[in-house]
């Protein structure tokens, strides 16, 4: 497997141009790691790379869904696998860059370890298990999940339970997930040298806020209208996004845009700090702030040349 870099951080910290200046300076291709950007017609919202940028550097997994389609870690690990898999052919690296956590998370560790369990799931099932017993619940994963019941022994009590958090979790059973990871061609084995972006909290939040100041102007409460007018209903979960659910508000006359703005800007730290959450736990990430361009630079290049592409 070809070598692979990662840059990550939480929102506003300076990820694109950063990207921009490691893909052209070791002949890289950006891969977003974006849960948003890869939907069409929503571009402002998402700080997408500009035409501009992507004219400098080729930028995968941007502008491939519509609004109203699902897109979730699986279908990014297979789209990001497919994007490396074309890069090796033309001797190219990938720069995988973006700010969501669990689809890192997926791509490096398989898609099992990427469900989350939600608390309230977890707890409910050991609410029903003391009252319905272990017979019940086992009962249930046969019908929700036959193919984990019948390699599961009716007394093995945390498996049935891991059965069952994981398919009302996700939807999907959970020898689904087993067999995946199974054949996972994950990046494990992979050469991978992982950066982790940040700043000062103080600056990260004045980021935060001049973003929002310059985000929430008129081009982008017509991007957020023209959706509307497509047919995008403000439910739909790309449209419960930062920042569009905020102008929808706005636009339907709930909130006045100072207050769209106020409640931009405290959500988008709520963000940023779930962010971080997620990118401390790969062990392997290398933290650098965002002022340390010449020490990144540096350990980019040694990787590179101790990890030369493959021919």
């Amino acid at each position: 497997m070809s070598p692979v870099l990662v840059l990550v951080g939480p929102t506003a910290v300076g990820k694109t141009a950063l990207s921009l200046e490691l893909a052209e300076s070791f002949g890289c291709e950006i891969i977003s790691m974006d849960s948003m950007q890869v939907y069409r017609h929503m571009d402002i919202g998402t700080a997408k790379a500009t035409a501009a940028e992507r004219v400098r550097v080729r930028h995968h997994l941007i502008d491939i869904a519509d609004p109203d389609e699902q897109y979730n870690a699986a279908r990014f690990v297979t789209d990001a696998r497919a994007a490396m898999a074309d890069m090796r052919r033309r001797g190219k690296m990938p720069l995988i860059t973006g700010g969501t956590g669990l689809y890192l998370k997926a791509l490096n560790h398989g898609l099992f370890a990427a469900v989350p369990i939600p608390a309230a799931i977890r707890d409910g099932l050991r609410l029903r298990l003391a009252e319905e017993g272990r017979a019940a619940l086992f009962r249930e994963l046969a019908d929700c999940d036959p193919e984990s019941a019948a390699r599961i022994h009716p007394n093995d009590t945390q498996r049935i339970l891991r059965g069952l958090e994981v398919f009302q979790a996700s939807g999907r059973p959970w020898s689904e997930y087993l067999r995946r990871q199974e054949q996972d061609e994950r990046l494990a084995g992979t050469p991978q040298l992982l950066l982790g972006l940040r700043c000062e909290r103080s600056r990260l939040y004045e980021r935060i806020r001049l973003r929002t100041e310059k985000m929430m102007q008129p081009p982008f409460r017509a991007e957020v209208e023209n959706l509307l007018a497509m047919g995008y209903d403000a439910s739909l979960p790309s449209m419960q996004a930062l920042g569009y659910r905020h102008m929808i508000r706005h636009i339907e006359g709930e909130w006045p845009l100072e207050t769209a703005c106020a409640a931009l800007v405290t959500d988008t730290r709520r963000y940023a700090k779930r962010q971080l959450t997620w990118f401390r736990s790969e062990a392997a990430m290398h933290w650098f702030d965002r002022d340390e361009g010449e020490a990144i630079f540096r350990l980019v290049a040694r990787f590179v040349h101790e990890n030369p592409l493959s021919s």
